[in-house]
């Protein structure tokens, strides 16, 4: 098991301390990134008020985004699925044609 790390990452102007494995730090920035840009975002809209409703809403934002991101690829992988039976099923016709032609 590797050592974790305390990443310090910046958002909404306040500073906050992570600890995660050092292998995982990029995608914690990244992450850290995304999610100070949402809040900054929802906060210029000037809708919401209070740091902790626009953590709310930035994060309810990114949870519907991942979950309409993970149908979208179940779909994609349903049609692949599909794609490949049809395939499938023509190479078993053409070898099952290509034997009868050897007999």
């Amino acid at each position: 098991m590797s050592e974790l790390e305390t990443l310090h990452v910046n958002i909404l102007d306040r500073e906050y301390g992570v600890s995660c494995p050092p292998e995982e730090v990029e995608e914690l920035r990244g992450s850290a990134r995304l999610l100070d840009e949402r809040m900054r975002e929802i906060r210029r809209s000037g809708k919401i008020v209070g740091v902790d409703r626009i953590a709310v809403m930035a994060a309810l934002n990114i949870a519907h985004e991942l979950i309409k991101a993970q149908s979208e690829l179940a779909n994609y992988d349903r049609i692949t699925e599909k794609q490949l039976a049809k395939l499938n099923d023509k190479i078993e016709r053409a070898l099952a044609s290509a034997r009868q032609l050897d007999l």
